[in-house]
């Protein structure tokens, strides 16, 4: 069975992007387009990894990944930064918040799927 991965961003075209590459390496991908709608789809279903971006309207990804590691049953899915931001504090502030690693934008497909796999073990 593929790995399931959730993919948060309210840019259509990353969307697209991460969910061919993500495809095409043989996961499963959903889509939610902020962090709430991230949120309820976690919490909805099961996700063996999620990959967010950062600044979305509704929910930014940060407060996504507090919210989600309050849920013991979110508490152990990787989840990957994918977002325009490289400060430093900031990747910090993810890091502790428990993001598992930080993929700034523009991205390379292939290297978005090495991470993955690096991530899964798979």
């Amino acid at each position: 069975m593929s790995a399931r991965i959730l993919t948060v961003d309210d840019s259509a075209s990353i969307r697209l992007t991460t969910r061919v590459a993500l495809s095409n390496a043989g996961y499963a991908v959903s889509e939610a387009v902020n962090g709430q709608e991230g949120m309820d789809k976690a919490q909805a279903e099961q996700f063996d990894l999620i990959v967010t971006d950062l600044n979305m309207p509704i929910m930014d990804g940060l407060t996504m990944i507090e919210s989600l590691r309050k849920i013991p049953s979110q508490t152990g899915i990787p989840i990957i930064f994918l977002t325009t931001e490289s400060d430093a504090d900031l990747k910090a502030r993810a890091k502790a918040a428990g993001a598992t690693g930080w993929l700034t934008k523009p991205f390379d497909p292939e290297n978005l799927v090495k991470i993955v796999k690096k991530v899964l073990g798979r």
